[in-house]
């Protein structure tokens, strides 16, 4: 097990384009704007370092085919172990605010719950990889799967393994991360990401500032 952290731990998750992108840089501006003092980390999954990084562009890209459930589970945790012990916990025991686009609740929906991989198996991957980190805070921006799709072909991103699965896929994707939010209510706060941007972001901060006030931070007006 990890020794205990001074820092915050924040993920986001959801669907192809939930706005995940967009929330998490309203969050940092306003963490900065708000917590002068504070030190933010801004990653994401998979990538986050160098070598893990290169696991994202084998993961993302090729054809929807190229790999099977239980080999992204396992590329995701390799990559997610480098992250972890580089990035996250480093920042983490320095006292940082760290925000991650993703982290093992997309793992237990994308190749547990829609690939088929075991949740006990994918446990035991996140006690390897992930060293006793759980995030303290994780926002799920939930949205229907074909308005989200749509987002995704507007915007043109390069990255579209995922995107090419087809709208069942995604579906059953947002399924799996609504059955993940009911079972880890304390943790997982879902957002309806449907409405303006703004209106979304308003959730998002009100989250983030009950837990900043549950750890003794000092948020100013």
């Amino acid at each position: 097990m990890m020794a205990q952290m001074r820092g915050l731990f924040i993920t986001f998750e959801g669907g192809e384009g939930s706005g995940k992108t967009t929330q998490i840089k309203s969050l940092s501006d306003w963490i900065v704007d708000r917590l002068p003092s504070a030190s933010l980390c801004q990653t994401r999954e998979p990538g986050g370092t160098k070598e893990a990084e290169s696991i994202r562009a084998l993961l993302l890209n090729g054809a929807a085919s190229k790999w099977q459930p239980a080999t992204e589970a396992m590329m995701m945790s390799a990559s997610r172990h480098e992250h972890v012990v580089h990035v996250i916990r480093p920042a983490l025991e320095n006292g940082d605010i760290v925000i991650c686009d993703r982290f093992s609740d997309s793992t237990h929906v994308y190749q547990g719950y829609v690939g088929g991989v075991d949740q006990t198996l994918l446990d035991g991957l996140d006690r390897l990889s992930c060293q006793g980190l759980v995030p303290d805070l994780t926002l799920l921006l939930d949205l229907d799967s074909h308005v989200g799709l749509a987002r995704t072909y507007q915007r043109g991103s390069a990255e579209r393994r995922f995107e090419a699965k087809g709208a069942a896929f995604h579906q059953r994707v947002r399924q799996g991360f609504l059955q993940r939010a009911e079972c880890y209510p304390g943790r997982i706060v879902k957002i309806d990401a449907a409405r303006p941007a703004i209106d979304v972001t308003d959730d998002v901060i009100a989250a983030v500032r009950r837990l900043l006030a549950k750890n003794g931070f000092n948020v100013t007006d």
